[in-house]
């Protein structure tokens, strides 16, 4: 009996799984890259968002967390993990 498809058929399905997870390990590591340089951008006066969708002037930067601003008013401040920010507003 013939393989219809022909002997390459696997070959072929192989490669593009291959593809697909070559692919998907180098847009993983622009990304990680590209929240690195963020969260090394963060700085005094810097406008963030974060995860929570809570926008707000950064007061201080500590090793792996942030003291946030939310408040002119009342002077409200938050504390955040470095991680929970997710945008820098210009």
């Amino acid at each position: 009996m013939q393989d219809p498809f022909g002997g390459s058929f696997l070959l072929i399905i192989g490669g593009m799984f291959l593809v697909m997870i070559f692919f998907s390990i180098t847009s993983g590591r622009k990304e990680k890259k590209k929240k690195a340089e963020l969260l090394a951008s963060l700085a005094k006066g810097s406008k963030v968002q974060t995860v929570g969708g809570i926008l707000g002037t950064v007061v201080e930067v500590r090793d792996d967390e942030l003291v946030v601003k939310v408040d002119e008013n009342s002077n409200t401040r938050l504390r955040f993990a470095k991680s929970a920010v997710t945008t820098v507003l210009s």
